[in-house]
């Protein structure tokens, strides 16, 4: 609807600086119409376009026309011969600031009006070229790039794009910056570069990269100082700062005596940086792969480097144990050393694997041709104390006892093995109580070097066997033994428990007692009742003058506890399978002891019953129980048993209680009469209390009337001292009050006229001061201006009009300020004095006037 109203409307109105597209139908030709106008539409034509506001270009503004039109060397618009404007198809214009212009048919506004780039200082535009053109005496190619450097404005041309907006680098001190080439080109300093090297800027401030340059990175600078270094490797072979020529991989330090700070070059590879290896007067280090004088690396040597001494690890270098101290070595100390290659030890030549040991008190330290085995430390022995040494080139073993000892070099501490039964008894101190060792916490592992010891108890005895010389020894105790190498202890494996089991109990010491012993022996009398009888038994060995003879049969019976039992069980056994139960449970202590000690010739049982195969003596027997094995008989001798009890039981039930019920008539009787005499002397208490209550009341009568009268005659009294009381300490307190109110009131009036009189004073010498100030600063103006001076002030407006007057040629004047009417009459004729009027005294008269 817009458009036909459009189409129809044929006259249009063009404001100023717009215009309009009108296409001519018959020639098909489009032309434009620029205002201020009224454009009246023919038949034949249509308006395609406008009213358009044209475009305006403002200052430092630019804009982009596509398809511009072509102009004579006079900037006139060439026409075709069909009257059609011609353009510049596919081409642009750049128009900066001008006056208003249309847009042509054809013409394309590409790019709005837009502000031109105004490039700040440090910062540049990378330009290139899309066109060839020349620019001034510069002949640009398509493809070339170049910077337009600020601070400037940048004006577009339609031959060149902008890349991108570069701002500059700042290099910092200590600081560098890396770049590389893009292409080939000479940088700032105009060096050529090839594309792909890199270089380093250190120059410090702003830096701006050409055209074919880009940054890699800021490097910062290593600060180099007395306690580290720096590792480089080179990449290619190059010159480095220093003007040494670095082939390829060549790796070397750098230390603040080559330079207190250093940017490592484009063909450095920083490694790392070393710290300084410091090492005292007691320390010193072995360096692998050492590097001589003109730094190249010994690869396989060792370098021993001693203290007092600072040093860097160069390249390559490693310590080999890192820092050792010096081996200082005590009276007691040693150190066993090994030789790794031949050298000459002082005047003595050592070989690859020569062993030996220095002692000391002395400080050593290794060569490198020295390897170091162990370091040996005197070990103190008491008398009760030893050690097992062996012999490593003959392997013979030995026990070292009760001397400071110290191992050779060919001589090591050896370890004696037992059998963990032994060392499980080992463990376990016969002389210790048992709450001490639950204290350390169970027993202790043994130091298999140290000679193995073993407290034999009081009255006890061990037996030891040398497997080298096939020899046995018993010692008794109390004393300490002291295991030899080749020497073991004989355990015991004793029976145990009730009835007697083998390998029950297992010891390293005998025991001589006096002990005893318990078993239980299951026998059968002769009419066949079986019974189990609890037996023990005191025994002990005797021990004559303990010699070797006499001490080696204390161990010929191994289970000495179980042969025994046996023995006495079988004896047991036979003598009571000669009586009758009865007779048994009657003479069963008797019988059994005749059964094992034996009768004498006079019929009496003997004293000890003794085997001589290893002196073990029994001295008595005591039967702790008799059970029937049979439950039958058991149940029957349970049963008379009870019968008997219950007899007795009865009896004393009966007899105790004859004798309660007789205590118990007694008390009654008791009772009876204690009630009796409770009951008189209550009757007797009671008429005492009815007496004394009938003298009280009386009292109590005539009392409480004297009492009233009094306690009345005390409280009227009291009343009227109270009274006066009061009155006198009410007059007292009102003179305080008083006296302090006029004590107040008197100080008051006395501070108020002290302040009063202080403020005068002081507002006084206030005024006397800013008086004495006036006056000061009036003499002070008036002696810096002068008298003078003040005179000619004082006159200087009269003398002005004195000589304005003067210079005026005037005889009098009379000055007014205009708003004040001033008698002219009457002031002229004072003037001229009463004389007669001429023609020129009126004139003088109107000068007088003017």
């Amino acid at each position: 609807m817009a458009a036909k109203g459009k189409e129809d409307n044929a006259i249009f109105r063009i404001p100023p600086y717009y215009y309009i597209h009108v296409l001519d139908q018959n020639t098909n030709v489009t032309k434009i119409e620029t205002g201020p106008q009224t454009y009246i539409r023919q038949d034949n034509e249509r308006v395609t376009l406008g009213p358009e506001k044209m475009v305006v270009v403002p200052p430092r503004h630019y804009c982009v026309i596509e398809n511009p039109v072509t102009r004579d060397k006079d900037g006139n618009i060439i026409i075709d011969n069909l009257g059609q404007i011609k353009l510049q198809h596919a081409d642009q214009e750049i128009r900066l600031t001008q006056d208003p212009f249309p847009l042509y048919p054809g013409e394309v506004l590409k790019l709005p009006v837009t502000a031109l780039k105004v490039v700040p200082a440090n910062a540049a535009l990378r330009i290139r070229a899309v066109l060839d053109f020349d620019e001034g005496d510069i002949k640009r190619t398509a493809g070339d790039e170049w910077l337009f450097e600020g601070p400037g404005t940048y004006i577009p041309r339609k031959e060149t794009v902008v890349e991108e907006t570069l701002k500059a680098t700042i290099i910092k001190p200590n600081q560098a910056i890396r770049l590389r080439a893009r292409k080939e080109c000479l940088d700032r300093q105009n060096n050529p570069r090839v594309t792909g090297e890199e270089w380093l800027v250190k120059k410090t401030g702003a830096y701006l990269p050409g055209a074919y340059e880009e940054v890699v990175n800021i490097v910062d600078a290593y600060v180099l100082t007395e306690k580290n270094a720096l590792h480089v490797r080179s990449l290619r072979t190059f010159k480095d700062d220093f003007g040494i020529v670095r082939k390829n991989g060549e790796e070397w330090l750098i230390t603040m005596k080559d330079t207190e700070t250093h940017i490592p070059n484009v063909y450095e590879e920083v490694v790392g940086v070393v710290n300084i290896t410091t090492l005292n007067n007691r320390q010193y280090c072995v360096i692998l792969d050492p590097v001589d004088a003109k730094g190249r690396p010994q690869l396989g040597q060792k370098k021993l480097v001693k203290g007092d001494k600072t040093f860097f690890l160069m390249p390559g270098e490693k310590l080999e144990k890192g820092i050792q101290n010096v081996y200082i070595l005590g009276e007691d100390e040693g150190l066993i050393l090994r030789s790794i290659e031949s050298f000459m030890d002082g005047d003595t030549e050592r070989s690859p694997g020569d062993r030996w040991m220095i002692r000391g008190p002395k400080e050593y330290v290794p060569p490198v041709e020295v390897e170091v085995v162990m370091k040996r430390q005197a070990i103190p022995l008491d008398e009760n104390e030893g050690i097992y040494v062996r012999d490593i080139k003959t392997g013979k073993v030995r026990a070292i006892q009760g001397e400071t000892y110290m191992l050779n070099q060919d001589e090591e501490l050896w370890s004696k093995e037992l059998p963990p039964a032994v060392e499980s008894l080992l463990a376990v101190d016969h002389l210790a109580e048992r709450s001490e060792r639950k204290a350390e916490g169970g027993t202790k592992t043994r130091d298999k070097t140290r000679v193995v010891t073993f407290r034999v108890p009081h009255n006890a005895a061990v037996q030891i066997y040398d497997y080298k010389e096939k020899k046995a020894r018993v010692i008794f105790g109390p004393e300490l033994v002291m295991l030899g190498p080749d020497e073991q202890f004989t355990q015991l494996s004793l029976s145990g428990g009730k009835p007697k089991k083998p390998n029950v109990i297992k010891s390293l010491c005998l025991l001589l007692g006096p002990d005893f012993c318990t078993d239980i022996v299951i026998v059968e009398t002769a009419d066949h009742a079986r019974l189990s009888l609890q037996l023990s038994y005191n025994w002990h060995f005797e021990v004559g003058d303990k010699s070797p003879l006499e001490a080696a049969k204390l161990f010929s019976v191994p289970d000495f506890t179980g042969d025994s039992c046996k023995a006495i069980a079988s004896r047991v056994r036979g003598a009571v399978a000669q009586v009758q139960f009865d007779d048994f449970h009657k003479n069963s202590a008797k019988i059994i002891r005749a059964s094992v000690f034996g009768m004498d010739a006079n019929g009496k049982v003997k004293e000890k019953f003794s085997f001589p195969q290893n002196n073990l003596v029994f001295t008595s027997i005591d039967i702790q129980s008799v059970e029937p094995v049979d439950q039958r008989t058991r149940d029957a001798l349970q049963k008379s048993v009870q019968l008997a009890i219950e007899i007795t039981t009865n009896s004393q039930e009966a007899t105790a209680r004859h004798e309660a019920q007789r205590l118990e008539q007694e008390a009654k009787g008791r009772l009876e009469r204690q009630k009796i005499t409770d009951e008189a002397e209550a009757e007797k208490a009671r008429k005492e209390l009815l007496e004394l209550q009938a003298n009280s009341a009386a009292v109590e009568s005539t009392g409480q009337a004297k009492a009233e009268a009094q306690s009345r005659a005390e409280a009227s009294r009291i009343e009227g001292e109270a009274a006066v009381e009061q009155a006198r300490l009410k007059a007292q307190a009102t003179k305080i009050e008083a006296e302090s109110e006029l004590d107040r009131l008197t100080k008051a009036r006395e501070a108020e006229l002290k302040y009063v009189s202080e403020q005068n004073k002081m507002e006084l010498e206030k005024a006397d001061q800013l008086s004495n100030i006036e006056i000061t600063k009036f003499k002070e103006m008036v002696s810096s201006i002068g008298a003078n001076t003040i005179l000619a002030m004082a006159t200087a407006g009269p003398d002005n009009q004195v000589r304005m007057l003067q210079a005026l040629g005037l005889k009098s004047t009379l000055i007014t300020d205009g708003s004040s009417p001033i008698n002219l009459f009457t002031t002229a004729n004072g003037l001229i004095g009463g004389l007669v009027p001429s023609k020129r005294r009126r004139d003088d008269d109107e000068d007088s006037v003017s």
